[in-house]
């Protein structure tokens, strides 16, 4: 026996950090449901279990750390629980509430995006400490589903009941699907610090948005996700025009260079 294998039984006999696998449980639980709704028609339903599994995956990476309970284990474990709750769930979602009524091509579209998913949590594993920590390399697969999970829940509350056979279901899960395995640059939101001094102005921002979202959320949810999902074609956009017009020094007409973390590779 290599010394290499005894240490992988040494760590299997140790067992597993229970905590932080149980709310990556809890999320793949969530994505479950989701699909067994799906295919009853409930979708406001699944897409709010879609959006619970979001939650509680944003606390198990952030429990393990506090508790120190990071393992190797976790961090597959976590991935496999994101392609049932954010690559199956929201393309039976999708597929249920529209795609279906496009016959092939519509199971074909969902199929894409666990496709797109699937190879969005590979790529992203296997890039962890190789692309720079305040982006993204192409949209995160929690993303892409929540932009499909609020579109079902603004569907529902302006008034709307049952099956929605538009076109534009079927162009924004294929593009979805794309952003995901693009090596498109987004923004990931690491770099900031909510318990650093900020001046009084941002305080009062977050405030007036929490406002908003609360009164709002089914549409303040929906815009802030699409808007997300949309950030980073927009962003390369507008490099690339700024390029063609300042030439290909990446300079701002002031002569500076450009410190825009989304512009780093």
């Amino acid at each position: 026996m290599s010394e290499k294998t005894g240490r992988m039984r040494d760590g299997m006999k140790k067992g597993i950090y229970v905590l932080p696998n149980l709310f990556t449980t809890a999320s793949m639980l969530c994505g479950f449901y989701s699909v067994v709704v799906s295919t009853h028609g409930h979708f406001e339903t699944a897409a709010w279990a879609i959006m619970a599994a979001l939650v509680l995956d944003g606390l198990d990476g952030r429990i393990a750390r506090m508790t120190n309970t990071t393992s190797k284990f976790g961090a597959e474990y976590d991935s496999l629980a994101d392609l049932v709750a954010f690559g199956v769930a929201p393309s039976i979602l999708a597929y249920t509430w529209s795609l279906s009524a496009f016959g092939k091509w519509g199971w074909l579209a969902a199929f894409l995006f666990v496709t797109c998913g699937a190879l969005r949590l590979a790529r992203f594993n296997i890039q962890i400490g190789i692309i720079e920590s305040k982006v993204f390399n192409g949209l995160p697969i929690p993303g892409a589903a929540s932009v499909i999970a609020t579109g079902v829940l603004l569907y529902h509350y302006m008034g709307f009941q049952g099956m929605y056979p538009n076109t534009g279901v079927l162009v924004g899960v294929i593009c979805l699907s794309l952003f995901m395995v693009s090596s498109i640059k987004y923004y990931s939101f690491k770099d900031l610090n909510f318990f650093a001094r900020k001046p009084f102005i941002s305080f009062v921002l977050m405030v007036l948005i929490l406002v908003i979202v609360v009164a709002e959320p089914q549409i303040m949810v929906f815009t802030f996700f699409t808007g997300y999902s949309l950030s980073g074609p927009a962003w390369l956009v507008y490099k690339l025009i700024r390029r063609a017009i300042y030439g290909a020094e990446g300079k701002n007409p002031a002569g500076h260079a450009d410190t825009h973390p989304m512009t780093k590779k």
